[in-house]
């Protein structure tokens, strides 16, 4: 494929926003967050918690400590983005109505 059919097929792939999470497999504590496209999410927190972004957080402590190889990652609701109005405006209700729900340990402050 040359570089404008791969562009094309990427315009034309569907994008998902949803709600994942990250779980410490040693403890059982978890992360829950919102992203607006889910594609390689994991990555991207694999990548931020490698740098230490989110410094002074348990998570962050943890993943520090035990290391990469003891959290696991899943999706827990995904929808096509396609049929939102004002995607953040989504977002953020669909992660207060998650917390509410899960109770995650590593969001409470």
């Amino acid at each position: 494929m040359n570089k404008k059919e791969i562009i094309q097929q990427y315009k034309a792939t569907p994008t998902f926003y949803g709600v994942i999470q990250i779980k410490n497999d040693q403890t059982g504590q978890t992360f829950i967050d919102v992203a607006p496209n889910l594609h390689n999410r994991w990555g991207y927190y694999q990548t931020n918690l490698n740098g230490n972004f989110y410094h002074d957080t348990a998570l962050q402590d943890d993943w520090n400590t035990l290391g990469a190889e003891h959290f696991s990652y899943s999706v827990l609701w995904k929808k096509d983005a396609t049929d939102v109005v004002n995607l953040r405006h989504k977002l953020r209700d669909l992660k207060a109505e998650w917390l509410e729900k899960c109770q995650p340990a590593y969001n409470q402050h």
